[in-house]
């Protein structure tokens, strides 16, 4: 199978702060404990083993038992539910929202990242286990961002008044969901299984998390993917010392906000209190106002001394925000290192002070396998275009101005024009400084006019040159906008349903195949 990459820097759709931190920029190495490379887990392995009790094990895998209890699933996933007891076994971890019918492609790609970084390690480090691990973020309420999914440039959306925490919410109205989805599927044994898949999970289940659960065990099940609701209270009572000091001492805001002085790029900022409030369709920040602990926007209220006697009654009543959902994962899980996108990295980047400050071994960073699939057929006709890897990343205007210079029987691009235009203006202002240097202002308004009208010239030649190329630019413009829908990375749009539909059940085996979470560079796979 053809196969290609791209440095995340060449794409153009990735931060800088991302790139440098691919590169390990010396000025990034304080902000994570060890670069994901092969070599460097034995001493993520030594650290870990240290701070995990046989008692959170035990827990977890209650838990991960009691959660798996109705749903059929693999040996292999339930072999690692068991593995998990051993002190040798460790996790790999990623998170997402419960986005309808996984959402963009990214939810694959960072799942088969996870599960390819297990078995990588595995050969490495025989001598232990490794557990690719789905952390559901269940209790997230930012309903409008998960509520639908995007097919054949078409919003798919369920539509109804929502909430509290998503994994909460009744998956009633979902049948309409898949009324409306079906009409757009067609009738293929591809579209078919698709819809019954849709059925099972949304429909026959009755909230969110069940539903999103039996989704992805359905489609990782083969690979031993256990998948985690840390919504329970089990596991908020191993959580409580942290909930405890945060609501006491607010030491994630110190040491976050500590932390974000010393980077150049922010992406979240900490409250005082890092923690909600959750309770029968409410989700709400917990504030300090005074001495008195506040739920916003209720008229629940404690004293500290009410709010801890609160807290260890009824621990799942307490959810982490963004902030400290990692340290609430490091403390539950026997974990190695976390997998992510550019913006969730970012975030995390943020975070080692304040694990730091409370004693937690701060996980490996790595950032989730990006790719692009395209046909044969596209493949062919980039080819017969002569556009290559590197052009289709482009931006729009940068992409249709590349190609039709390529193109073109005559030469549109007046750089070098431009640099003599300014060797003789270099002259000039060498001839103003020698008589009247009350000339320079008027010889630089001079020079500025000469490039404008250079530039506008080059734009207008470009303009009229695309016009004379038109059946040209619109063949390429209509390949790029099937492999870069509505002018984003395809990762980031796209439904693995439409893959589905062209190479079902093989499209995920295809995945784990070509896929290295140690690449470190973008890839580009033609099926």
């Amino acid at each position: 199978m053809p196969t290609e990459s791209i440095s995340y820097r060449d794409t153009g759709y990735f931060s800088e702060f991302i790139c440098d931190y691919l590169d390990e920029n010396e000025l990034l190495q304080p902000f994570y404990n060890r670069y994901p490379s092969l070599e460097n887990f034995k001493a993520q392995i030594d650290e870990k083993q240290i701070s995990v009790r046989a008692q959170l094990r035990t827990t977890l895998v209650e838990v991960l038992k009691k959660q798996y209890f109705e749903l059929e699933t693999s040996e292999l996933t339930l072999q690692n539910i068991e593995a998990l007891q051993d002190p040798k076994t460790f996790t790999i971890t990623t998170g997402h929202q419960l986005n309808l019918f996984t959402g963009p492609l990214y939810f694959l790609y960072k799942i088969v990242s996870t599960i390819n970084l297990a078995k990588a390690l595995k050969e490495a480090y025989p001598e232990y286990n490794f557990v690719p691990v789905y952390w559901m973020a269940t209790e997230d309420h930012d309903f409008e961002e998960i509520n639908y999914f995007n097919f054949r440039g078409k919003k798919i959306q369920w539509n109804r008044k929502a909430s509290g925490a998503v994994g909460q919410l009744s998956t009633e109205g979902l049948d309409e969901v898949l009324e409306v989805f079906s009409k757009e599927l067609g009738n293929s044994q591809n579209a078919n299984t698709l819809k019954t898949l849709f059925k099972k999970a949304y429909v026959e289940h009755n909230n969110l998390a069940d539903a999103t659960l039996f989704l992805a065990n359905t489609l990782f099940k083969a690979y031993g993917l256990v998948i985690v609701d840390a919504n329970t209270s089990e596991l908020k009572r191993l959580f409580i010392p942290y909930i405890e000091k945060e609501l006491v001492s607010q030491v994630s805001y110190k040491a976050v906000s500590e932390t974000s002085n010393r980077l150049d790029k922010v992406q979240v900022n900490p409250r005082e209190i890092n923690l909600f409030y959750i309770k029968d369709g409410l989700r709400e920040r917990i504030v300090l106002e005074g001495h008195i602990y506040k739920v916003n926007n209720t008229n629940i209220q404690w004293s500290l001394s009410e709010m801890l006697k609160h807290l260890n009654e009824m621990p799942e009543r307490f959810s982490p925000n963004v902030i400290m959902r990692p340290l609430y994962q490091e403390i539950i899980l026997p974990n190695l290192c976390y997998i992510g996108g550019g913006g969730e990295l970012s975030y995390w980047l943020q975070l080692k002070d304040y694990f730091d400050a409370v004693d937690v071994t701060f996980p490996m960073l790595l950032l989730r396998n990006s790719v692009f699939i395209q046909s044969q057929k596209q493949s062919k006709k980039l080819e017969n275009l002569h556009i290559t890897t590197q052009d289709v990343f482009l931006k729009r205007n940068a992409f249709i101005n590349k190609k039709v210079r390529e193109i073109s029987n005559i030469n549109i691009d007046f750089s070098d024009q431009e640099k003599h235009l300014q060797q003789q203006f270099k002259a000039m202002y060498d001839l103003a400084e020698q008589t009247d240097k009350s000339f320079l202002g008027a010889v630089k308004a001079q020079e500025m006019k000469q490039i404008k009208g250079l530039k506008h010239l080059e734009k207008r030649l470009l303009k009229a040159q695309k016009k004379k190329l038109a059946d040209e630019v619109n063949r390429m413009t209509e390949l790029q906008n099937q492999l870069f829908p509505n002018q984003s990375l395809q990762e980031r749009y796209t439904n693995f349903s439409e893959l589905y539909l062209e190479y079902g059940e093989e499209l995920i085996p295809i995945l784990v195949e070509q896929l290295n979470p140690l690449s470190f560079s973008f890839s580009v796979l033609t099926i």
